[in-house]
C-alpha cells in the first residue's frame, strides 16, 4: 500500500560535520525530527533508511579527479595545497575525517526518497539530510560537497525519463543546481533568494534564464534585503504557480533552506515562521495538480537552529501528512529535552510573536521593487502565454 510521505532518516547524518563551531550543524535534522514525535506526528512506521550513494551515482555529476581528492583529503592523505582549487579546506568547507562517505549518505538519502516516490511506495519523501545545492561540477562551495539535488535530477532523468521542476526557497541562489542544468529542457529550475548584492554566492539575477536548449527554463528571484512576509509570499507563490504551469513537470524537488528568516544570522531577510507554513502547502498542491503527488523535498540552508530550523522543517512533514491544524504550544517535552542545551531561548508557540522585529522603514520601496522583479522574471511565461492565447 502507497503511503502518503516518508521520512528518510539516519543518525549517521551528523557525521557531516565540519567542526563543533561551523554554523551548518546536522543536529537540525535530529531537532526537527523530535518535534514531530514529541507532538505525535510522526512514527516509526514513516522513516526509511538511507542508502550510501554509489561512486557511479556521484559520477553523474561530479568529476572523478575531484571526487578522488574528496575521499583522499577525508583519510588523510592530501595536503591543502591539493585541495584548495577544489574548493575543500576554505573556511566555508573545511576537510574532516570521512568526508567522501559522510557526503554520500547524504547523496543516496535523496536517491532513496527519489526511488521510493518513483517506485510508487510513497507519494512524497522527505529528505532534511539532503539540499546540498551550493556543489559544482569539480569543487565544494558554501557548505557543500556533493550535489544531492542536481545527482538526483539527473539521476531521474536517466532511470525514469522524467520531466523535473526543481524549486529551491533557500536564503541563497541555488546555484550549483542552476549551472548544472543551464542548457536543459526537461529541467525547470526556480530559485527565490535574497539578492547577490549582499549574499553569497553573489548569482541568481533574473537575467539568468537558461542558455541554449534550456534558454527560458531557469527562472530567479532575487528578493531585496529585509523582505518581509507578505511581499516574500507575493513573489513565490505567483512565480511558483505561473512556473508550474508553464513548465508541466512529471515530479517536483524542493530544496527546502529555512534562512529566509529574520532570525538567520547569516541573511538579511525579515520573514516570519509564516513563510515556512506557506511554502509546503503551496508545493503540495501543485505536486497533486501537476504531478501525480510526486513531491520530494530536501533541507538546505537555515543557520538559527534552535528557534527556526525544527518549525519550519516539521511543516513540511505536517503538509506532506495533511496534519495542517498544527497550533499553539510547541509540545513541553521537547522544551524540557533541548532548551538546557540551546544558547538562546527556544520558542513555546508554533507561530512567532508579532512583535518579532520593528517596523522595516523602507518597506514599500521593497514591496515595489519585488513586484517589478517578478514581472521581470516572469515575462516569458507571460508573452508566451499571450501569444498561445492569440493563436488559438
Amino acid at each position: 500500500m502507497k503511503q502518503d510521505a516518508v521520512f528518510v532518516y539516519s543518525p549517521q547524518f551528523s557525521s557531516y560535520s565540519f567542526n563543533d563551531h561551523h554554523p551548518f550543524n546536522q543536529l537540525r535534522v535530529d531537532l526537527s525530527l523530535d518535534l514531530l514525535r514529541k507532538g505525535d506526528y510522526i512514527n516509526d512506521s514513516h522513516l526509511i533508511q538511507p542508502r550510501i550513494a554509489t561512486d557511479e551515482e556521484i559520477l553523474l555529476i561530479h568529476d572523478k579527479v575531484y571526487m578522488d581528492i574528496v575521499k583522499r583529503a577525508g583519510h588523510g592523505e592530501v595536503t591543502k595545497e591539493v585541495t584548495l582549487p577544489y574548493g575543500i579546506g576554505t573556511e566555508d568547507t573545511p576537510i574532516f575525517q570521512n568526508m567522501h562517505e559522510a557526503s554520500a549518505l547524504l547523496v543516496g538519502g535523496t536517491l532513496t526518497a527519489v526511488d521510493y516516490v518513483l517506485e510508487e511506495k510513497a507519494r512524497h519523501a522527505l529528505n532534511l539530510g539532503g539540499g546540498l545545492h551550493h556543489g559544482f561540477h569539480a569543487r565544494a562551495s558554501g557548505f557543500c560537497i556533493y550535489n544531492d539535488s542536481s545527482i538526483a535530477i539527473k539521476y531521474i532523468q536517466q532511470k525514469y525519463k522524467l520531466r523535473v521542476m526543481y524549486v529551491d526557497t533557500d536564503a541563497h541562489h541555488g546555484d550549483g543546481v542552476q549551472w548544472a542544468f543551464y542548457d536543459d529542457p526537461t529541467v525547470c529550475t526556480f530559485s527565490i533568494h535574497e539578492t547577490g548584492r549582499y549574499l553569497f554566492p553573489g548569482t541568481g539575477g533574473i537575467q539568468e534564464r537558461g542558455q541554449g536548449a534550456g534558454l527560458g527554463y531557469c527562472f530567479n528571484i532575487p528578493v531585496d534585503a529585509f523582505t518581509e512576509d507578505e511581499s516574500w509570499l507575493y513573489a513565490y507563490k505567483t512565480a511558483f504557480r505561473e512556473i508550474a504551469d508553464y513548465f508541466r513537470p512529471d515530479i517536483i524537488i524542493t530544496q527546502n533552506g529555512a534562512d529566509a528568516h529574520y532570525y538567520d544570522p547569516l541573511t538579511h531577510l525579515s520573514s516570519t515562521i509564516r513563510i515556512y507554513q506557506e511554502i509546503p502547502k503551496l508545493a503540495h498542491e501543485l505536486a497533486h495538480k501537476y504531478c501525480d503527488g510526486r513531491w520530494i523535498a530536501l533541507g538546505g540552508g537555515g543557520y538559527d537552529m534552535w528557534r527556526v530550523v525544527p518549525r519550519a522543517w516539521s511543516y513540511i512533514w505536517l503538509h506532506m501528512t495533511e496534519q495542517t491544524n498544527v497550533s499553539g504550544a510547541i509540545p513541553k517535552e521537547w522544551l524540557t529535552a533541548w532548551q538546557p542545551y540551546a544558547p538562546v531561548n527556544m520558542p513555546i508557540t508554533w507561530e512567532d510573536p508579532t512583535d518579532l522585529y520593528p517596523p522595516i522603514p523602507r518597506r514599500i520601496e521593497i514591496e515595489e521593487k519585488n513586484e517589478k522583479t517578478v514581472a521581470k522574471a516572469l515575462e516569458i511565461i507571460r508573452k508566451h502565454s499571450k501569444n498561445s492565447h492569440y493563436f488559438t
